[in-house]
């Protein structure tokens, strides 16, 4: 199996800005090596810039226990999925911010629970095609004792709501198709491959 990559560099050819707002779009138009040594012709590519997430799928491996969010998705709505989408808690890493200080902050935000422990899962490009967006993707233990209620933040227009689940409960919506986006299925589907593993190091603890 040879997965090496073309040699040489893709030739920039020009890189502008073409909208700013909420997020912004540049625009490239540029040539890439391909696997015979040649060179492409010269393409335009736009490129969906709005930076870098985290998520986090909050765990209580005491009571076997998750906390999954509802909330409206203009992207899901836009695109004729179900808008109320069931996920993980995740955000936005701001200047300055590291990946976990995000998951602790956000997983607070949109669950109300505390992050006692975290454990990375992935680290995985968004959709490379057409945007640099990346997500750090995060097991937290949490406790799901009182957990549960309408989260958010009101000034960024959040309606929350979070629930717990049990792993049967979480299995089944993963096998009956309702989680339908790329951070929550990568997320929920890792759990499961590692439970035993992070049962080992976790139920333990306190």
């Amino acid at each position: 199996m040879d997965l090496t990559p073309p040699s040489g560099k893709p030739d920039i050819r020009l890189k502008t800005t073409v909208f700013q707002g909420y997020f912004r779009i540049d625009a490239y138009e540029l040539a890439h090596p391909t696997f015979d040594g040649s060179m492409t012709g010269v393409m335009r590519r736009e490129v969906f810039e709005r930076g870098h997430a985290v998520a986090i799928l909050p765990y209580d491996p005491v009571r076997h226990e998750f906390v999954m969010i509802q909330q409206f998705r203009v992207g899901a709505y836009a695109g004729g999925m179900n808008p109320w989408q069931i996920e993980v808690a995740a955000g936005i890493i701001e200047d300055g911010e590291t990946p976990e200080a995000v998951a602790a902050r956000e997983t607070h935000e949109e669950t109300g629970c505390t992050v006692t422990g975290l454990w990375p899962m992935h680290h995985y490009l968004v959709s490379p095609g057409g945007t640099t967006e990346t997500t750090k993707l995060y097991l937290g233990r949490v406790s799901t004792a009182n957990a549960g209620g309408i989260f958010g933040v009101a000034t960024e227009h959040e309606v929350i709501r979070a629930v717990v689940v049990t792993e049967d409960q979480l299995r089944a919506l993963l096998e009956d198709g309702r989680l339908e986006n790329a951070a929550s299925l990568i997320a929920v589907q890792w759990f499961f491959l590692n439970r035993d593993k992070i049962l080992a190091k976790w139920s333990t603890r306190t």
